[in-house]
């Protein structure tokens, strides 16, 4: 569908008017929640379909993760219709034709049918209207404008299904046209070259997305940090970047962004070389490992700052960014202060970005050093944060005065209970802390 004028696509509109393709039956659609939201809606004689991704996911035979309905019934009469039937309904993007049905936990978005009057790159002025081909047309690509009825009966106007089969991620249109829409689908198209393309990647779609990255730099934080974490937590989030890289895309959202080898190391590690429970790929510890070891704090707070993280995500981050690598060859006291202090899940990724740093820089480990990594990470998915025998009532009873020399004095014996790997029992660190005041 590349190169056919946006004025022109509707001229293409008989393609979509009979089902061209059948889900087979999938829980996610027969399930009588789903089923309930349809009953719901065509009692009042709306025509109700699946649309986006849950379609494509489901041609593609991947996991189907979010349920998503249009209807022709306007936003107020969608809400209507949903409480007679006894569905909470949540005016979540109301003006845009989006409401929320909830029904026994579960929430399905459901959009009236809508069509573009206005662009400028980052909103979209729309009118609701009742034209299947009108609403497939306004989004970005062949894959994503499918739609189905409730029976799995698929719509397909711009031949996605073709396109999903064979790997091609396909603008509906051209793809700088479709791109002055909406500035995101730049890092969407990589997204789903990621997720669901294969090569040879459209020179044209690059060229286009190679065109108009600057613009990325007008769109919210919150949109580009939630597509470029999608792209990072991929297991071929390397080639992705890379990609990206090359085509100057990075330069205007991700500049920081220079260790592509060792995020290649590190998803090799936590995919195929380590089979542990609780080890897997992580988005936040991913763009870590993107970035230059013992990365400038500054630099991780205003990386913070423009994509709006929160607090937690910040303080992760400065956690992984700037420590001293640990040596899994260590003495082993050294690593249970580590746990204790740090926490397994941070000890585990500082781990695993030492050691996929080190596979970066030397490709094949020493049979040792390789072993010493593999203990040390069987030693942190096993941890249970132990508890510090004594309390501050134990320097009371002793005859000490409330105030901060107990503290003082509590961190000492814990820090020689450490030392004893956190086997010394209350009696034991009792008769320590008894030492140390006898000598204070």
């Amino acid at each position: 569908m590349n190169g056919i004028k946006r004025e022109n696509l509707f001229s293409l509109e008989t393609t979509g008017l009979e089902a061209t393709g059948q889900i087979e039956p999938q829980d996610w659609f027969t399930a009588p929640q789903v089923q309930a939201i349809f009953d719901a809606l065509e009692a009042g004689g709306a025509e109700v379909r699946f649309v986006g991704g849950c379609v494509r996911d489901a041609l593609a035979k991947r996991p189907v993760n979010d349920v998503d309905i249009a209807t022709t019934t306007r936003p107020k009469e969608t809400i209507r219709l949903l409480e007679a039937a006894g569905i909470r309904a949540i005016p979540t993007g109301i003006e845009h034709g989006t409401i929320t049905g909830l029904v026994d936990g579960n929430s399905y978005q459901i959009t009236t049918l809508r069509e573009d009057i206005k662009t400028d790159g980052r909103h979209a002025q729309v009118i609701f209207g009742e034209d299947w081909i009108a609403d497939a047309t306004r989004r970005d690509f062949t894959i994503n404008a499918m739609s189905a009825t409730r029976n799995g009966a698929v719509y397909d106007p711009f031949n996605g299904i073709l396109d999903l089969a064979y790997g091609r991620v396909t603008f509906i249109g051209k793809p700088g046209n479709r791109i002055a829409e909406d500035y995101l689908r730049i890092l969407r198209f990589f997204r789903f070259q990621s997720t669901h393309g294969r090569p040879p990647t459209s020179r044209e779609a690059l060229a286009a997305c190679r065109l108009e990255a600057k613009k990325l730099r007008h769109l919210s934080g919150e949109r580009v940090r939630d597509e470029m974490m999608k792209i990072i937590a991929e297991n071929n989030a390397p080639d992705i970047l890379i990609m990206m890289n090359g085509e100057l895309i990075l330069k205007h959202v991700l500049p920081e962004a220079k260790k592509f080898g060792d995020l290649r190391a590190l998803n090799w590690l936590c995919t195929t070389a380590i089979n542990l429970d609780g080890i897997g790929l992580d988005p936040v510890r991913n763009l870590v490992v993107l970035l230059p070891p013992r990365t400038d704090p500054t630099l991780v707070k205003n990386l913070t700052r423009r994509w709006a993280f929160s607090n937690a995500i910040l303080k992760r981050l400065l956690q992984l960014t700037d420590f001293t690598p640990p040596d899994p060859l260590g003495p082993h006291t050294g690593h249970t202060r580590q746990l204790f202090v740090l926490g397994a899940g941070i000890y585990s990724d500082r781990c695993l970005i030492t050691w996929s740093r080190e596979l970066a820089d030397k490709a094949k480990l020493d049979k040792e050093r390789k072993q010493a990594w593999i203990d040390l990470m069987e030693r942190i998915v096993s941890w249970q944060q132990p508890v510090f025998p004594l309390q501050g009532d134990d320097l009371l009873r002793l005859g000490m005065e409330q105030g901060p020399a107990i503290g003082h004095m509590l961190e000492q014996v814990r820090n020689w209970w450490i030392d004893t790997d956190c086997t010394a029992g209350h009696d034991e660190c009792l008769e320590t802390l008894k030492n140390l005041l006898k000598t204070a």
